[in-house]
């Protein structure tokens, strides 16, 4: 039986201190700013530290969640830890609607309410996505500003390279060129060694160059191809942007505040009604059972992620009035694409047994490695738990006579952009294992990371904290399925590599004898949504009859109120989402320090 002995040490402790305040008593103002950012997550917290670099700017962060000090799962990466941190009481506990696309299963829906948002419960892959994604949002925008070139900065504001845990000499495992050391977020290549497990994995680069050739860099703005994956770890443990945008000497600054615990019910316009445009100046939260406004003298800056975002706009009666007024709630201001345009990818993973024995399965199958590990890391933060599990990433486009592309427009960005993502980890079990299969496995994760499929954020209630509507959308398109589809037989051809006789045994998952409709049963009853939620307040040209936000993230057709998270993306990147937030709440900030200046 697979033992879980991470179980047992899971060290959990909250707590605020002084510049972190877990009651609105605790705020030295009287709930008046010059900014009120709501949310600290990925995206907030990286606007707050920025805008209050100007010491004549006052900034209030508004986080419904608790603080992620004294989390121990919240600072190691190993794999086991991460999934200890979707626990009820570090989120918001959403589930979808019923997916058609997946057989009519309801999911949950993991949303971090934790201070860092998905940044302190992510799996920490730092991903890029393509130059071509970022050309397409210059080109949608019409503002060159958010283009690869304009963009690569703000990746290098936000990145400051580490070396890894072990201090293993890096040298082409990546391109210095294309990094920063300058930065704010950590990030680093794996610390721990699979020094067997990399070997056949490099050697799979040179014996199938067409389909798995080596990339350097995948980091580039050039991603296809394989190479070793980079991650948001420092010395060891997991950088997150409460840990890196919110350290204790940027917390320190008298003009930052951030209140904990403050759940935001809507944003709110004040002042004269003769005008035809609404001005935001308020927002209304809970703490406990009391109800608080806070005034926001220049902005209010919305990052409450890509559920978050569209949920508050819509009880603030910003959206679509039809919806809006079926439920009650006042027309303030006519947005129909609040809450639509939602983008997700779909993923599922599928384990190899393997002869080798030095894969991280002989850690979560044996409890005296485990705790020597875990011991290891407690004294000098090395040792297996920094990996988070995967060590290597490998991007695939479909072959250029791919028959979907017949009869389907390619959704991807352009050339360079790959359709499929693969994940490898020197270890798991598979699917649908329960964590009850013993041995050692190589684990594929897949996802489709340029769907065609679309889903949406809506509401069906007047009350404002209850729960919102998420449909994915996930594998409604033909593209899609016909990709996953793909991807698993990408995966599959991997182990083909002659390198890998008598090391494989085979996959946990019999594909060989499966028919199309019978993978298509076993995909759409497997797959999940990668939780990289963008698009549901979707950034378009300023004379765009459509979308949430103009180019500067402005929300069309009102003042006073900015968007600056995963939402504003209007296309999801070929990529893991945080290292694009990451730099889109950069050059977010920059906009807003811009038209204060």
């Amino acid at each position: 039986m697979l033992l879980r002995p991470f179980k047992r040490i899971v060290v959990l402790a909250t707590f605020a201190s002084a510049e972190i305040a877990d009651k609105v008593s605790d705020l030295p103002h009287d709930l008046a700013y010059d900014f009120i950012v709501v949310g600290g997550g990925t995206a907030g917290n990286v606007v707050a530290n920025r805008l209050s670099e100007n010491p004549h700017f006052n900034v209030l962060v508004l986080e419904a969640g608790i603080s992620n000090r004294g989390i121990f799962n919240d600072m190691v990466p190993f794999a086991p830890f991460v999934a200890d941190m979707l626990q009820p009481q570090f989120e918001w506990n959403y589930t979808t609607i019923p997916q058609p696309g997946l057989n009519g299963r309801i999911l949950s829906y993991l949303q971090a309410c934790i201070l860092g948002g998905g940044s302190s419960h992510n799996e920490m892959l730092y991903t890029r996505g393509s130059a071509d994604d970022f050309d397409r949002y210059a080109r949608l925008s019409e503002d060159p500003g958010w283009s690869w070139n304009k963009m690569l900065s703000y990746f290098f504001k936000n990145e400051k390279w580490s070396p890894p845990a072990d201090n293993h000499d890096t040298r082409g495992q990546f391109n210095p060129a294309v990094h920063s050391t300058q930065g704010i977020n950590s990030v680093s290549l794996g610390g721990f060694q699979f020094p067997e497990y990399n070997s056949h994995i490099l050697q799979t680069t040179k014996e199938l160059p067409e389909k798995y050739g080596f990339n350097i860099d995948t980091n580039s703005g050039h991603p296809l191809g394989l190479g070793w994956l980079q991650s948001t770890v420092g010395n060891g443990m997991r950088s997150s942007s409460a840990t890196s945008y919110l350290a204790e000497k940027f917390t320190q600054r008298p003009n930052l505040h951030v209140l904990l615990r403050a759940q935001v019910s809507r944003v709110l316009t004040t002042g004269s009604k003769t005008t035809h445009t609404p001005s935001f100046t308020e927002v209304e939260f809970r703490q406990g059972t009391t109800l608080y406004r806070a005034k926001a003298r220049k902005e209010i800056i919305l990052s409450g992620g890509g559920v978050g975002t569209p949920k508050i706009l819509l009880h603030s009666g910003v959206g679509d009035p039809n919806l809006l007024s079926s439920l009650g709630i006042p027309l303030v201001h006519n947005l129909p694409s609040v809450g639509k345009n939602l983008t997700d990818q779909p993923f599922l993973s599928i384990a190899f047994a393997v002869t080798l024995n030095n894969t991280l399965d002989a850690i979560t199958q044996n409890a005296t490695l485990f705790n020597e590990a875990f011991a290891q890391w407690n004294r000098s933060h090395t040792g297996p738990f920094v990996v988070p599990a995967p060590t290597h990433i490998s991007w695939h486009r479909l072959d250029a006579n791919s028959s979907i592309l017949k009869t389907h427009p390619d959704p991807s960005a352009g050339p360079n952009t790959p359709h499929i993502e693969i994940l490898l980890a020197p270890g798991g079990g598979g699917p649908g294992s329960s964590g009850t299969q013993v041995g050692h496995f190589v684990t594929t994760s897949l996802s489709m990371v340029t769907p065609a499929s679309r889903g949406s954020i809506s509401i069906n209630s007047s009350d404002p904290f209850s729960a919102p509507l998420i449909d994915t959308g996930l594998l409604q398109d033909e593209f899609d399925i016909f990709t996953v589809r793909e991807a698993i037989k990408r995966a599959q051809l991997f182990f083909t590599a002659p390198n890998w006789r008598n090391v494989v045994i085979g996959p946990t998952q019999n594909f060989d004898n499966m028919t199309t409709a019978e993978m298509d049963t076993f995909i759409r009853n497997t797959a999940i949504p990668s939780l990289h939620l963008v698009g549901s307040a979707s950034m378009t040209a300023r004379d765009a009859p459509y979308g949430v936000v103009n180019p500067d993230l402005l929300v069309k057709g009102v003042t006073g109120l900015r968007i600056v998270d995963a939402s504003v993306i209007p296309r999801i990147p070929s990529a893991h989402t945080q290292a694009a937030i990451y730099a889109f709440a950069e050059r977010g900030a920059d906009l807003i320090k811009q038209h204060w200046a």
